[in-house]
């Protein structure tokens, strides 16, 4: 295997020199690429780095905006070579470069291609002294400018700075090395502090340590007695934080974290069209996908690394949360045709560089770079490849560029996030994209995935066309390339979302799993899938996989809250809340979802206290409907009417039917608040505006489920009962035993306001008992609180058998 074919060398101490352009990521990429081979020319014209070559005691580490050298010689050496460089650069004012010395331990690692991977304190230090200065200044570290304090040739020219504070916080110390011929007698700007400039002498330097020294004992040996004292009431302390559980939804600081772990961060955008960000976001994940096809990785998936910038300050932290031992960070910078990607792999425990490289490649040669990239990485981290996975990660998914950025543009709007508007645009993207090149296997499944996404969260409209554009996606897709696992899992997807095939579903997700080992996807869908069924504990195990596997993907544990709150089991709901909200604050879904659940509880004035900061508007879907609900259960909707006046007079055609199931809340609004004339009005529009949609849904059992309310509220019983028989028709609960019982809740709301209460209570008993999804608000149950709260039920408040279910317990799941 490829991973066999390298040795590891013994850890030592090297001497680094680390070399970088200042302003790289401005200039053009012909300018890049000018002055990049310029500093080449320069740097190994020297006389130390020929020497040291020649020796066999040199190792070099491209950084993709300049280098870093590691001589095995002496501590003069790389300051030697710094010196050299810095004089020829006077003699090109165009290339502003800075440098940084460091003497430390490293970790060398070459390949049979005789490349080099450094890593180790020693080369981490180089970069960040490097990173104090500006252009034109070589800085040393505090080891190394003691070293050479011992020689009287040096003491003139090192001036120390103090501290600077780099990267997570850390503080390094250097040291500016200049004379007259070389380097950069001004203060680095970080260093610039209330116009204080540092220019002792080496002497002076001395004295100054060594006084320091002195005073920080005396001041120690006062400050141990008291640390003693403290340490036990910290220990004390801690241990009682310790046991309230963790703050967060991070990897717990005990799991042992696999070596061969990554997460791929979003890449940085550095072309002069900031409206190419899809393109870098593309890359990145191309990257992660063709990594995530190796069973020997651990990969996070893009849900859970999203939310980070390109390059953070605290990656330690980050990799942390993320359960991982490395992180891959990047930047793309594409112009016309022309593509720059550089990469470089970080481990994440001590901030080391264990390799970085740059590509230039034309836009039709990119997928080459996408497979190389991962293909080092799986050599870096000693990953195992199968002759599958190689095949795997260096297929080229199309050979026509333009589809191939359709397809990037399309799959930049699937993972923006569940909405009609999102969904759309990629839809029309990744249509482009199979009609440019209808072999594009890949773009076909993902068109799937986004169609069958669609249809089973009603966020595209449910219509008999977009269920057999899925089912014609997915087919094609896997016709194309049946050993693709993304259009394998496409195709499960379709018989879960659109035909509600249980089984065939599982069998082709199975299936997925060979080709697609670290997909988090897998997990999650087949949650969602034991929660129909209605087999509770196997939907939490998949969605506590899911979770390993995508740790920061806040959609998977919104869901998983969801599966609680069907449940009834609401302290574990607002737990998975709350770890929402650890990685997105203030969602407001996510708010809605609790404020949804103190409506259950019959805790009104939480609901209100949640519900406050956030104003209705359409895009907000059911969080609307909680608000208004809100208003209803207080029976004070006057301040709710208005808001919901301004949205149905202007309906966004992207919503579909939920612009008449708006219609229907403002009439119920109207109704508590004593104006039934304008509630009739709104219910007779309700009514106009979701039986225009009935004919090309006919399967929604959602609209029917309006239409049944909408009927009821307008005194059409007859027609109210037959929807809500009709509603469970399409969906019984023995199909779906989350959505199912919804139906048996329309029906109940129905006979109560109809006079049946002989069918009404036997609904409620009934659906007091089992777990569901609500048909109104966040999909919250039934629950005891909720029918002494809602108006709906008034006209059984006098029935013994009501009053009984009323203030019953809530039941345990």
């Amino acid at each position: 295997m490829a991973a066999e074919t390298k040795k590891e060398i013994e850890f030592q101490i090297g001497h680094v020199l680390f070399i970088d352009i200042v302003g790289y990521s401005k200039l053009l990429i012909t300018e890049q690429s000018e002055r990049l081979q310029k500093l080449k020319e320069i740097v190994w014209g020297t006389e130390q780095f020929r020497r040291a070559q020649a020796e066999g005691k040199l190792l070099r580490l491209p950084t993709g905006d300049g280098g870093a050298l590691v001589f095995r010689t002496t501590p003069e050496t790389p300051v030697l070579c710094a010196l050299e460089i810095s004089k020829e650069l006077k003699n090109h004012p165009e290339l502003q470069v800075r440098m940084g010395i460091n003497s430390g331990p490293v970790n060398e690692i070459t390949d049979l291609n005789a490349q080099a991977n450094i890593a180790g304190a020693g080369i981490n230090v180089a970069q960040r002294i490097m990173d104090c200065g500006d252009a034109g200044h070589i800085l040393l570290s505090r080891r190394v400018a003691d070293d050479l304090e011992q020689y009287p040739q040096w003491r003139s020219h090192l001036h120390d700075l103090g501290e600077c504070e780099v990267k997570h916080g850390i503080r390094v110390h250097a040291v500016n090395l200049y004379s007259a011929e070389s380097g950069n007698s001004e203060m680095p700007q970080k260093f610039q502090r209330s116009g204080v400039k540092a220019a002792m002498s080496g002497a002076a330097q001395a004295r100054l340590r060594s006084a320091i020294l002195k005073w920080t004992l005396v001041a120690a040996l006062v400050i141990v007695a008291a640390l003693a004292a403290t340490v036990a009431k910290l220990y004390v302390f801690s241990h009682r934080l310790s046991s309230r559980g963790p703050l967060s939804s991070a990897v717990p600081a005990s799991t042992a974290i696999p070596e061969k772990s990554i997460a791929v961060l979003p890449f940085e955008n550095r072309s002069e069209d900031k409206a190419n960000a899809y393109f870098a976001d593309g890359i990145q994940d191309e990257i992660l996908t063709r990594l995530s096809k190796i069973a020997d990785l651990k990969v996070i998936s893009r849900t859970s690394t999203q939310h980070y910038k390109s390059a953070p300050e605290n990656l330690p932290e980050i990799a942390r949360l993320l359960g991982v031992a490395h992180i891959l960070e990047g930047s793309v910078q594409k112009s016309a045709d022309a593509v720059r990607v550089n990469v470089q792999l970080i481990k994440a425990a001590n901030d080391s560089h264990l390799w970085a490289d740059t590509y230039d490649r034309k836009l039709t040669d990119i997928f080459s770079v996408e497979s190389e990239v991962a293909k080092a990485i799986a050599d870096q981290l000693r990953a195992k490849l199968t002759g599958q996975e190689e095949q795997l990660i260096a297929a080229k998914p199309t050979d026509n560029p333009e589809a191939y950025d359709a397809y990037l543009r399309g799959l930049a709007y699937s993972v923006k996030g569940v909405g009609a508007a999102n969904w759309l645009e990629a839809q029309k993207y990744l249509r482009e994209a199979v009609r440019l090149d209808p072999k594009f296997a890949l773009a076909w499944a993902l068109l799937s995935n986004v169609d069958a996404s669609g249809y089973i969260s009603l966020a595209l409209q449910p219509t008999v066309a977009l269920r057999e554009e899925a089912q014609q996606a997915a087919e094609t897709a896997l016709a194309l390339q049946p050993n693709l696992g993304e259009a394998i899992l496409a195709k499960g997807y379709y018989y879960y979302a659109c035909l509600k095939d249980y089984d065939t579903a599982v069998h082709y997700f199975d299936q997925a799993r060979q080709f697609l080992p670290n997909s988090a996807r897998i997990p999650e869908f087949l949650a969602y899938l034991e929660r129909r069924r209605g087999q509770w504990d196997q939907s939490e195990a998949y969605f506590n996989e899911a979770e390993r596997l995508d740790p920061r993907n806040a959609g998977v544990r919104a869901q998983h809250a969801l599966t609680y709150t069907h449940l009834r089991r609401f302290p574990d709901a607002l737990r998975k809340l709350d770890q929402v909200l650890n990685i997105m604050p203030d969602d407001v879904d996510t708010l809605a979802g609790k404020a949804a659940i103190a409506q259950a509880q019959g805790d009104l004035p939480r609901a209100a206290a949640l519900l406050a900061p956030l104003r209705p508007t359409a895009e907000l879907g059911q969080a609307v409907e909680t608000q208004v609900y809100q208003a209803i259960l207080e029976r004070r909707p006057a301040q709710t009417i208005p808001r919901l006046q301004e949205m149905v007079a202007k309906p966004d055609p992207t919503l579909g039917y939920f612009n008449g199931e708006l219609r229907f809340w403002l009439g119920w609004a109207q109704e508590v608040g004593g104006d039934n004339a304008a509630a009739q009005e709104s219910w007779r529009e309700a009514r106009r505006e979701l039986e225009s949609f009935l004919k090309d849904q006919p399967e929604n059992s959602i609209l029917i489920g309006d239409l049944a309310l909408t009927d009821m509220s307008l005194g059409d019983k007859a027609a109210a009962f037959a929807l809500a028989e009709r509603a469970r028709a399409t969906l019984p609960m023995e199909k779906d035993a989350i959505f199912g019982p919804r139906s048996v809740e329309i029906l109940a709301r129905v006979a109560a306001r109809t006079g049946e209460p002989d069918r009404a209570i036997a609904a409620l008993q009934k659906l007091l008992s089992i777990p569901y999804s609500g048909p109104l608000a966040e999909n919250v149950p039934l629950t005891p609180a909720l029918l002494r709260l809602d108006p709906m039920f008034d006209p059984l408040r006098n029935d013994p058998r009501f009053q009984k279910l009323a203030a019953s317990e809530a039941p345990k799941q």
